[in-house]
Order: C-alpha cells, then structure tokens, then sequence
C-alpha cells in the first residue's frame, strides 16, 4: 500500500487523478485494473474540528481511537 498526495484534474465531463509512474510499476498497476482509493480532502484542520467538538465528551483516549480506526481500515 502506498500513500501519495496528487492533483484531481478535469478529464472531459469526469475528474482524474494521476498515479506516478513508479507507484504504478511497484504496485503492478496496468490499464484497466481495478484499484481502490480511500479519499481524504485536503482539510488540515479536519482532526482538530472534530475533536474539538468532542471535547470531554470521548472517554476512549486518542491512542485507542487510533488502534480502532487501523483496525478498521486495514484488516
């Protein structure tokens, strides 16, 4: 798995996003295989706005809500 920053740019009526070669080539990525994306918006204060909304309101420490999330997303 590889987590890369890119540009979503205007292909025709759709938005594309590019996939570095190398990222491509080390993930066997060829045309036409399917790949799946998780999309986060470029939004630094996101973690920050959330917690703070919570705030005194979460009993779980920010280290457990972590270990929940990875568990979530990558097993």
């Amino acid at each position: 798995m590889e987590i890369i920053e890119t540009k979503a740019k205007r292909w025709g009526n759709s938005i594309g996003i590019v996939i570095p070669s190398e990222i491509a080539e080390k993930e066997h990525i060829k045309e036409n295989k399917i790949v799946r994306l998780f999309i986060i918006k470029d939004n630094r204060n996101v973690a920050k706005e959330t917690f703070g909304l919570l705030k005194g309101k979460i009993k779980k420490s920010a280290q457990q809500i972590k270990d929940e999330l990875r568990e979530e997303l990558y097993d």
